[in-house]
């Protein structure tokens, strides 16, 4: 009667078998803090490249993994994990194996007393558009109890309008007052986090005093897609501005849990 019962449930969740080989455990668990290319990941988890390169094509193919070329260099691509997806198999599975294994994900906060806030600064190029927006974001989301800047490489005159725009509306922020700012007007600041959100600026990001975590999301440009006077470009926006807080979702817990620095005024 057991082996009756149990025959039917014999085979595990695609996203269970997929995910049980070493190698692609490795590559998520990098993956699940940073946007990496692949002769990064070749480094990390110290196996050959057409070996990673097979597995993540396996990962892609399993949907929790997406690549984008890289707009640094447009023969390089960043692999992205997708932390949703990735969420919702892992509930699945709990559930398939018992109604009461099933996952339900809370949402972290930090402490209103926590006198040591964790410091966070984004960085992009202009500093008009994807750094703005996760800097509202991240504000909105920990209610002001974190240190939280954002600055470009090339900051351009004036916030994106459609970055205004899509804040405004989607999630009741308004920061049309604000202006972009130079990555040298950071000088001098202590940071837990540097999350750089442009392939570009990766690269000249400067180096700064206790060597804050480096994170970096891999994220186009949304004003890159059309004319932002119209509105043309809003969609573009609207996308950007939903990835970035998804991500951000996920930030929170490592920010509740990390030991973090007194931020210098």
């Amino acid at each position: 009667m057991l082996t009756m019962a149990l025959s039917g449930q014999a085979v595990p969740p695609p996203f269970v078998r997929l995910v049980a080989h070493a190698v692609r455990w490795r590559l998520l668990s990098e993956l699940a803090h940073c946007d990496l290319r692949v002769r990064e990941l070749v480094a990390l988890v110290d196996q050959p490249q057409n070996l990673v390169s097979y597995h993540l094509r396996l990962l892609r193919s399993g949907g929790l993994v997406v690549a984008r070329r890289s707009s640094f260099d447009g023969r390089d691509s960043y692999y992205h994990l997708d932390l949703e997806r990735c969420a919702h198999a892992l509930a699945a599975a709990g559930t398939a194996l018992h109604p009461a294994l099933r996952l339900v994900p809370t949402q972290p906060t930090i402490a209103a007393e926590d006198s040591a806030a964790p410091s966070v600064l984004f960085v992009c190029t202009g500093n008009s558009a994807r750094s703005p927006i996760a800097e509202a974001l991240l504000r909105h989301r920990t209610g002001s109890r974190a240190e939280v800047t954002s600055a470009g490489s090339h900051p351009k005159p004036r916030l994106h309008p459609n970055a205004v725009r899509v804040l405004r509306r989607q999630y009741g922020i308004d920061i049309a007052d604000q202006r972009p700012r130079h990555l040298d007007t950071m000088t001098g600041r202590r940071f837990d986090y540097v999350i750089s959100l442009c392939d570009k600026v990766r690269e000249v990001c400067p180096e700064f005093g206790d060597q804050p975590r480096r994170l970096h999301w891999s994220i186009p440009d949304p004003a890159a897609t059309g004319d932002d006077t119209a509105g043309a470009g809003y969609p573009a926006f609207d996308r950007t501005a939903a990835e970035i807080d998804t991500r951000i979702r996920y930030l929170l817990p490592i920010l509740a849990h990390t030991p973090h620095r007194e931020v210098q005024p």
